[in-house]
């Protein structure tokens, strides 16, 4: 289960990402334009307000998230439905899939099939966390290592869900892509709290699948015994918490006509 009001909690911090992919995105007149995994819905929300003549569908499978976005005051059309599960209609010229697809695997395979699917000189443009390596996300698997987890939530936490640029770059333009891939270590600076802030953070994200197979005493023991090691990983420094955070971003243009459109 999804929890908006965690996800939303550094609503800041994880929009920037989002506003960065959609600053490399140049279509000026598209018909339809899908946000998968829009989430909340509040960053689907600012498409409608860039392309106010297109048709806007937010998509998503948590039904928590889509019913907090269906209360915001947009014309974006909200749906519950699955991300690996979805074809684009023929007039769908902007296809935004904002850190999701680290949730989806074997997800190139997918986005392959998008490029195929999508109209020539369409837009796909996506970007997924790659901190994987990352203190945060090492000090994760090795609490769910432990004895007392490692049967019930180390399989559900993989290495390395995503690619890298050049693994991206390389799939989508052997899939007739025009692309522009890059990547971006953004510094938060998260202001310290009672609890660890990158705690408070992997409640939103990480922690999800967690939280879905402990019960409520397991889950607070685990998150006991992650703070402890976050504190080591990130201390905190004149009243806040250094975090930083790698990601990952493509933008594609489809089809042999793509070159011709830019």
């Amino acid at each position: 289960m999804w929890d908006p009001g965690s996800y939303l909690r550094y609503g800041d911090e994880r929009s920037r990402p989002f506003h960065d992919l959609l600053a490399r995105v140049g279509a000026e007149r598209p018909r339809a334009v899908v946000d998968l995994g829009c989430g909340p819905g509040t960053l689907t929300a600012t498409l409608a307000r860039r392309w106010p003549t297109a048709q806007i569908t937010g998509l998503d499978s948590s039904p928590e998230m889509i019913d907090r976005a269906r209360t915001l005051d947009t014309p974006v059309d909200f749906a519950l439905g699955d991300v690996a599960d979805w074809h684009p209609a023929p007039d769908v010229d902007v296809l935004v899939a904002n850190a999701v697809l680290q949730w989806v695997p074997d997800h190139p395979a997918l986005l392959r099939r998008w490029a195929g699917e999508l109209p020539a000189g369409g837009w796909l443009a996506f970007q997924v966390p790659g901190n994987f390596a990352a203190p945060a996300h090492r000090a994760l698997r090795a609490v769910a290592a432990g004895p007392r987890w490692a049967g019930t939530v180390r399989p559900l936490l993989r290495e390395a869900p995503v690619d890298d640029p050049v693994g991206y770059a390389t799939s989508l333009a052997a899939a007739g892509c025009a692309v522009d891939a890059w990547e971006t270590t953004y510094l938060h600076r998260l202001p310290a709290a009672a609890e660890h802030p990158v705690l408070n953070w992997l409640d939103g994200t990480a922690l999800r699948p967690v939280r879905a197979v402990l019960d409520d005493t397991g889950y607070a023991d685990f998150r006991a015994a992650l703070g402890i090691r976050l504190a080591r990983a990130y201390p905190v420094r004149q009243g806040q918490v250094y975090f930083p955070f790698r990601r990952i971003f493509v933008v594609a243009r489809t089809g042999a006509r793509a070159e011709e459109k830019q």
